[in-house]
């Protein structure tokens, strides 16, 4: 379990369950003149460990092949997949069943050049592939979209289309991250526990090495383990993540994917 220290300049501390604390609290109640106001609880992050470990699940890419293609064009996809059920949804216990699902059930995460993933529930699809160096990640996902995490679940593939074409300043043989939620929009009660996840190659997360840094709204939180978290007291509208894969100075690792920022939007 993390131990992350709450920053900032609140009256009292906000205690959270897990290691989880955020650098500005904004939770102080305010007294103006005959009028008492509270402020907006501060944002809050939370581990959980409730959800199925599917520890013997695999992913691997069976198609293309070649991770050379000869043009740009629509491209066929074939992943094989075991001891996983595509389409079936997952059991949610304790924090799990508090978040968004979806009722098409497991999935694949199909995520290129960093961007927002793609959600597949089958393992065969037709993807549109742009002339170029492409970084495709791939992992499977349970219904309310937290990645397995274990050393078979995923595939990580430099491919090139066409005509190569390499500024990403990425090396999937060194430590990186890829951002997988939030993502998109968010409405109803689903606003009030948004999933916080991402994968990670090649390195391990602690309090004395590497460690991740969320920002979410301005207020930073330290992750030492790699581990799904439920982030709470979030206002409506738009919401700014920024996640960054840091050593254990705190410096950013090199790496074109180790620093992300993504908008999303929660909505009544």
């Amino acid at each position: 379990i993390m131990n992350v220290k709450i920053l900032g300049t609140a009256a009292a501390a906000l205690l959270i369950a897990v290691s989880c604390q955020p650098k500005k609290a904004e939770n102080e109640e305010v007294v103006m003149e005959g009028t008492e106001m509270t402020a907006p609880a501060a944002i809050s992050i939370e581990k959980f460990t409730d959800s199925p470990a599917y520890a013997s699940s695999s992913l691997t890419l069976k198609n293309p092949s070649n991770t050379t293609i000869a043009k740009a064009g629509e491209v066929d996809f074939a992943f094989d997949v075991k001891d996983y059920n595509l389409g079936e949804v997952t059991e949610r216990n304790g924090m799990a069943g508090n978040l968004a699902n979806s009722d098409k059930g497991q999935h694949i995460h199909f995520i290129l050049d960093n961007e927002p993933y793609s959600a597949h529930y089958e393992s065969e699809f037709k993807r549109e592939m742009p002339e170029g160096t492409h970084y495709l990640v791939a992992f499977l996902s349970r219904s309310y979209h937290e990645s397995v995490k274990n050393s078979n679940s995923f595939i990580a593939k430099k491919m090139v289309v066409g005509t190569a074409s390499d500024d990403m300043n990425v090396d999937f043989d060194k430590p990186t991250m890829i951002y997988s939620r939030p993502k998109g929009e968010y409405t109803g009660a689903d606003t009030e526990n948004l999933l916080l996840d991402f994968f990670l190659l090649n390195t391990t997360l602690s309090e004395d090495g590497n460690k991740v840094r969320a920002t979410i709204n301005g207020q930073e939180f330290m992750i030492t383990e790699w581990a799904p978290y439920v982030i709470k007291g979030l206002p409506k509208g738009e919401v700014t993540v920024k996640l960054e894969l840091l050593d254990a100075d705190g410096n950013l690792i090199p790496g074109g994917f180790n620093e992300v920022t993504r908008t999303v939007t929660l909505k009544d």
